[in-house]
């Protein structure tokens, strides 16, 4: 593992932590109504593919271990350059349906894990 990775791992899974906490129990329609929550959500989505993407360049094969990594990567690049094109419903399904995934691949490589 590189270096850096651990940092990386750890950025991530705070992210993800994060997103996770502070939207559990919450509907689509309520994290439609708060911008605050959006915005918090959608700019720790970019911690997440930033991470996920220095991670690929110094570390490319436990990047790899990462589900569906480069689509994270993407996600990532339209959160930042199509800020006036985001659907809140996309990055609700994110939440939804990768998160979880997510979460689990990170945990498994860090360091410790068993």
């Amino acid at each position: 593992m590189h270096l850096r990775s651990p940092k990386l791992l750890e950025d991530i899974r705070n992210a993800a932590e994060f997103v996770k906490a502070q939207t559990d129990g919450l509907t689509l329609e309520q994290f439609k109504e708060s911008r605050l929550l959006r915005q918090a959500v959608e700019r720790n989505f970019e911690i997440i593919g930033e991470a996920i993407r220095r991670m690929e360049k110094d570390d490319p094969t436990n990047a790899a271990r990462i589900t569906n990594y480069r689509h994270i990567i993407a996600f990532r690049n339209v959160l930042i350059h199509g800020y006036d094109v985001i659907d809140p419903a996309i990055v609700w399904s994110a939440i939804a349906e990768d998160l979880g995934r997510l979460l689990d691949d990170v945990k498994a490589l860090m360091p410790g894990a068993a």
